[in-house]
């Protein structure tokens, strides 16, 4: 399908329309901490502007383009800098990623309005009318880096390198944050901390402030040579240059817990993501062309409450507990550094390990181990029967030229902070927002964004009235 956009003309000039937002100064008006840079807090900063409030960005990581060197070193050197990589810094999570801006939230606000932010800020207009639209990882810092500037020229403030260590409550009611020696005050706190800040989930639960378990999934990152993937789903042996890179969406129902694709990445890499040292966790991404000759996607498994009867000791931490655990269990089976621990698909079903391993968009490297012996039997179970079941959705699927390189573990956060469904604040703490993926009501830029401008709304409305 091509999907074309006219404008008519009739019986007038030609006038190309320009994309403008309003983003009047706030440098006097009334401050509203914002803690966490990435698409929550950012779209919320930027809401916070429009309805007269100055925002505080606090991000414990460092700037794009500082950014930048760290995660070479990582790749590189397997340096690891546990406030600087793929998951903490300016943008976020979202920095380094595909982009992909498809959302099924569309009932939480006006998704045309994050758009039209993105584009004004560097993305291509396309993404107004493509069905699944991406941004990709070449292009998204240029646009992160954008939107600082209109915070900063419009009178908020960001603090980089600014790791938040405790929260100032009194009386039920949060009034700053803590930095070190600094303190940070302002009429609310957003807390857009994102999904792998676990030392933010450890401070709430000592502090007594209520947390909730949730369901999440842990599993592999699969990586098929692209062409597979289209000759699969194009069912023709040689791809037009008219077709993009294919993609794929699979999932099933086994022994009561979903199995399903995560984040396909057509054209894409494999990054290490983890956020903290001696840790293996793996993500995907792709550049706006979506050329690599790889395409990958996470493959993971529901987990419930129940699935963690071992870390019952932990009460409402025990998912972090175990999610850690997987992450600690790939470091150590994997080789020196961010060398992540893989095995052939085909051999993996089989329960065999691989005796070589194919080429891998990863660039750290990997190291044959028998994923189907240390991954939690669970995982692994389902795992192995989704397999035999996407096969025959996909032809060609299940193959040894496919590579399994583990673990895939952040689709999302194991807790949810509690808020109130209509002023979105906290249902204890006064004044204290949970906000997107790390507070468990995002899954995505998309929505994370639009949660962001919805809580930001919901302060002005508040302070108005």
């Amino acid at each position: 399908k091509i999907n074309i956009k006219l404008n008519i003309y009739i019986k007038e000039d030609f006038r190309p329309s320009k994309l403008t937002i309003d983003y009047p100064n706030i440098s006097k008006k009334p401050k509203i901490i914002v803690v966490g840079a990435g698409p929550a807090g950012l779209f919320a900063a930027l809401k916070l502007i429009q309805e007269g409030f100055k925002p505080i960005i606090i991000e414990r990581g460092k700037s794009v383009s500082e950014r930048k060197k760290d995660i070479a070193q990582i790749n590189r050197n397997g340096l690891f800098n546990s406030d600087s990589n793929y998951a903490f810094g300016e943008g976020g999570a979202g920095t380094f990623s595909d982009g992909k801006l498809y959302t099924r939230s569309k009932k939480r606000g006006n998704i045309n309005n994050i758009l039209d932010v993105l584009i004004l800020h560097g993305a291509n207009e396309d993404i107004k009318m493509e069905a699944h639209p991406h941004i990709g990882s070449d292009k998204l810092p240029k646009i992160i880096q954008n939107i600082r500037k209109t915070i900063i020229d419009a009178g908020g403030e960001f603090f980089f390198e600014h790791r938040v260590d405790d929260f100032i409550i009194e009386e039920n009611k949060i009034i700053g944050v803590k930095v070190q020696n600094k303190i940070f005050t302002g009429e609310a706190v957003i807390l857009a901390s994102g999904h792998s800040a676990r030392d933010i989930y450890y401070l709430l639960n000592q502090k007594g402030i209520l947390l909730e378990a949730k369901d999440f999934a842990i599993g592999v990152r699969i990586e098929h040579p692209q062409n597979i993937i289209d000759s699969i789903q194009y069912h023709c042996t040689v791809k037009s240059d008219y077709l993009p890179s294919a993609s794929y969406n699979l999932v099933e129902q086994i022994e009561g817990r979903g199995v399903y694709s995560f984040c396909m990445c057509p054209g894409g890499f494999i990054v290490p993501a983890a956020s903290a040292p001696r840790e293996i966790v793996v993500n995907g991404m792709s550049p706006s062309s979506r050329n690599s000759k790889y395409a990958n996607s996470g493959m993971v498994v529901q987990i419930k409450n129940e699935d963690l009867d071992s870390y019952k000791e932990y009460g409402l931490l025990a998912g972090l507990k175990y999610q850690e655990a997987i992450e600690k269990t790939a470091f150590i089976n994997g080789g020196n550094g961010q060398v992540a621990p893989a095995q052939r698909m085909l051999d993996f079903v089989k329960g065999k390990l691989s005796s070589s391993l194919p080429s891998t968009s990863y660039h750290p490297g990997v190291v044959s181990s028998p994923l189907h012996m240390w991954m939690p039997e669970n995982i692994v179970e389902r795992l192995q029967k989704g397999f035999k079941l996407f096969k025959n959705k996909m032809k060609g699927y299940l193959t040894n030229e496919a590579i399994l390189i583990a673990v895939e573990s952040r689709t999302s956060s194991p807790l949810r902070i509690p808020r109130d469904k209509e002023s979105l604040e906290h249902v204890q703490i006064k004044n204290l927002y949970p906000c997107g993926e790390g507070a468990g009501y995002a899954g995505g830029i998309v929505s994370a964004a639009l949660d962001g401008e919805n809580i930001a709304k919901n302060i002005a409305l508040t302070r108005k009235k």
